[in-house]
């Protein structure tokens, strides 16, 4: 039996990744990253520079209190400044006094950097590596110690005799793993491949193994760290979701899927591959991000097929265009509607729920629909519950659930209350007239109380139902002030009750009134709620 070759991965999202722009972590937020990735098997975590900030400080001593399963913490720091003893560098006993297992040093291995940036003798420069290494060796707590050649590929172009020197100084200092950088993110994978290719000659079987830490300005970030893989390096450093300064970092999620799924490498623990998408989600929410639509393996678009031909391809052999099934990463297929689609996108996304995968007349009339509704701007792809509408109205069975006699919308402004907004409906519902007035935090807020007064005796049910998201997008901006406008509103259902599971659904409406596209997306939402908890499907 033949075993798996073990490629560790190093996660730097704590400390590299929040150098990205606009992303922030708490204290709770990067503990909970570090569970989470302990938990699915990622063999390191940098937890960040001790001196850099009071959060990185903290972090390491709450980490001192947890029984990791699996990761090792590491603390991230440079080497001591010039003519300075290591155990007098500030820098140097912060990185030891955070008590992590691994430290990993960052030196200047090109020459331009220490020529002109740091500005020291290259001598001086390699003692600072070898001597800032062995300090942290010798380090009781510290089991191992990290090299992080900074700037490799471009010192190692510029001058390789001295790239190659600080490595090897590094070698003496003690140093058990050699972590090559593209810290530029410029270099191309045929590049990375012949250096790394010399650096493991150079270092021979029985020196320390490499490792590769690429950004990803090129765009090459994962080519560039595969193309390391196969030349030697055993370690893989990187960020969730490529997050970073500049361009970020090579994206972890997908390098993970790759190294397992297409080369068969050992890693992170058994199933935990199954739950890259779990990871992705968890970390967008944690720093507040939007998820990158087309992300590979991970994204709603991953596995998103539109245009009909694929579709029909799609159901009858998956792999036509699906080069993983999607349930490999915790992902899952998504069948687009739009005006592109042909029957067939009905018939795949819809067909076991409404039992139209045999009824060509249905998929024609709503797929007919969905192309004369995107014409006006309405755009179905994350506007599932008004799409299914669409159906329930083409089968015969969208129940009116009341007539609309009118709304109407008020906004006022005075000196002592800056906005005030009034909303007034009046309906026919079962037979009665309900006209009810509420007031709002702006319009939507307003009309959607005072829709909800009207219902609410009818329909109590409406109380589980809750707003969670409003985007609005002019669709044809060359009309400026009169153009239309797409209102697309995300609800949830179960929202803060503990015994029900929550679930989200999207409606969408377009109008050149921005008030109006948003009512009619609310109207969609309470009738989709109404309809499927009459199922028991949502309520």
């Amino acid at each position: 039996m033949t075993t798996k070759q073990r490629v560790e991965l190093y996660d730097t999202t704590l400390r590299d990744g929040t150098q990205g722009l606009g992303i922030t972590l708490t204290l709770v937020d990067k503990i909970n990253i570090a569970r989470l990735l302990d938990d699915l098997g990622f063999d390191y975590i940098e937890g960040g520079y001790p001196l850099s900030n009071p959060k990185d400080v903290a972090f390491f001593e709450e980490a001192r209190k947890v029984e990791w399963k699996h990761a090792k913490i590491c603390a991230f720091g440079m080497t001591r400044r010039k003519d300075i003893k290591p155990e007098d560098d500030v820098g140097m006993n912060a990185l030891v006094s955070a008590g992590a297992p691994i430290i990993t040093i960052v030196g200047k291995t090109w020459d331009l950097h220490v020529d002109e940036v740091l500005r020291v003798d290259r001598e001086e420069n390699l003692a600072m590596i070898e001597d800032s290494v062995r300090y942290c060796s010798e380090q009781p707590q510290v089991e191992e110690v990290f090299y992080d050649a900074e700037h490799f590929f471009d010192g190692y172009k510029a001058n390789s005799g001295y790239a190659l020197q600080t490595l090897d100084r590094a070698v003496k200092g003690g140093a058990t793993r050699l972590v090559l950088c593209d810290t530029n993110g410029g270099s191309l994978p045929s590049e990375v491949a012949e250096i790394v290719t010399v650096v493991r000659k150079h270092v021979g079987a029985g020196g320390p193994s490499l490792a590769i830490h690429v950004h990803n300005d090129g765009g090459l970030a994962v080519a560039n760290s595969l193309a390391a893989v196969q030349a030697g390096c055993v370690q893989v450093q990187g960020t969730i979701n490529g997050i970073g300064e500049r361009c970020g970092n090579v994206d972890l999620i997908t390098m993970a899927a790759n190294l397992s799924l297409k080369y068969g490498k050992d890693i992170l623990r058994p199933g935990a591959v199954g739950r890259l998408t779990e990871l992705s989600r968890f970390v967008y929410e944690a720093t507040g991000t939007t998820p990158v639509p087309n992300q590979p393996y991970v994204s709603d678009g991953a596995f998103a097929h539109k245009g009909g031909m694929h579709v029909h391809a799609v159901r009858r052999i998956a792999h036509s265009y699906e080069h993983v099934p999607p349930e490999s990463i915790g992902n899952q297929r998504h069948i687009l509607v739009s005006e592109l689609s042909g029957a067939s996108n009905i018939a795949a996304d819809l067909g076991e729920k409404f039992a139209i995968a045999d009824n060509k007349d249905v998929q024609r009339k709503v797929l007919e629909r969905v192309q004369d509704l995107e014409h006006e701007g309405y755009q179905f792809e994350q506007a599932k519950a008004s799409y299914e509408l669409l159906v329930y109205e083409a089968l015969g069975k969208r129940t009116t659930f009341w007539d609309l006699d009118h709304y109407r919308c008020t906004i006022s402004r005075h000196s002592d209350n800056p906005a005030g907004t009034e909303a007034t409906v009046k309906l026919m519902v079962n037979g009665k007239v309900e006209h009810r007035v509420a007031e709002g935090d702006g319009p939507v807020n307003a009309l959607d109380g005072a829709l909800r007064a009207c219902l609410r005796r009818h329909f109590p049910q409406i109380d589980n139902l809750h707003l969670a998201d409003y985007h609005v997008r002019v669709v044809n901006p060359t009309a400026e002030s009169a153009a239309r406008v797409r209102a697309t509103i995300e609800f949830a259902i179960g929202l803060n009750n503990p015994d029900q599971e929550t679930r989200y659904f999207t409606t969408v409406g377009v109008d050149t009134n921005v008030v109006d596209a948003s009512w009619r997306a609310i109207a969609d939402a309470i009738q989709y709620h109404l309809i499927e908890s009459s199922a028991g499907v949502t309520a």
